[in-house]
């Protein structure tokens, strides 16, 4: 009978002691991660809620918001880890033996991380601001710790890693209150350049969402063979830059049809920096 009780020497009570404490072990290392899941998103739910409630930066509200998720849920894993019977002390160690490799793998990651902080200390943008970057343009909407979200205009998300967006060339659109309007127009050699510029001061004045304190300039650009490439620069407010620029374009170009003044066929190179 006492060898019925057992196996490999070992007693069938045992067992299934062993098994009872494994499975217990596994049951709460599983309500541990459920539980702390669900606990972190709501503790990060409301540090958002309090951030922005407190008028703080969005891009700092992202950013805390997705640092702190990290974080919570890097401690509910260890915590089941812990539950589970591993000894935190042997973890600890493995992970020190494998931090040189973890780094050289994750550096670009680590880079991403220390460009995120540079980005929400230097604030070369915030959230809502229009900019172009690594060759993408769009609005940004969010700044994570690793990452910064990019809404294009016809609705593309783009993603840029932090590290190099920190340390790449940023051109801020929306930064300014005020934004230059460039306007450019091909006339003909022969073109009486007085009675074209009335004629556009005249589309200038009835247009209101240009700024009345600075006074607009109205010039030849270039001569080219062919044509005369006419230049029309204005200031505006930045929110309104794009409907102004669509607005005058079609307003000068309906302007000078109307006075019989014809634009010329031959194309002028635009300049390539303004």
């Amino acid at each position: 009978m006492a060898q019925q009780n057992e196996i490999f020497g070992i007693q069938y009570s045992e067992i299934q002691d062993l098994l009872v404490k494994v499975g217990t072990n596994i049951i709460l290392a599983i309500v541990i991660v459920v539980a702390g899941f669900w606990i972190s998103n709501l503790v990060t739910s409301a540090i958002r809620k309090v951030l922005n409630k407190s008028n703080t930066d969005e891009g700092l509200v992202t950013f805390m918001s997705s640092f702190t998720s990290l974080v919570l849920k890097v401690m509910v894993v260890v915590s089941a880890i812990s539950q589970l019977g591993v000894e935190m002390t042997s973890f600890v160690a493995l992970l020190g033996a494998a931090g040189l490799a973890i780094g050289m793998a994750f550096s670009g990651t680590l880079s991403n991380f220390a460009g995120g902080i540079m980005i929400l200390v230097l604030k070369p943008f915030k959230v809502n601001d229009k900019i172009m970057a690594l060759g993408e343009r769009g609005i940004v909407k969010e700044i994570q710790i690793f990452n910064t979200y990019l809404h294009t205009e016809d609705q593309k998300v783009v993603i840029l890693p932090n590290g190099p967006l920190a340390n790449g060339n940023i051109t801020n659109f929306t930064r300014q209150p005020l934004r230059r309007v460039d306007c450019y127009f091909n006339l003909e050699l022969n073109s009486d350049m007085e009675f074209i510029k009335s004629i556009v001061h005249t589309v200038l004045s009835d247009e209101k969402r240009i700024d009345p304190e600075q006074k607009p300039f109205i010039g030849i650009e270039s001569v080219h063979a062919g044509c005369i490439l006419l230049v029309v620069r204005v200031w505006t407010k930045t929110e309104q830059h794009g409907e102004v620029f669509y607005s005058l374009n079609e307003s000068i170009f309906n302007r000078l049809k109307e006075k019989g003044i014809h634009l010329s066929e031959t194309p002028a190179t635009l300049p390539t920096v303004k």
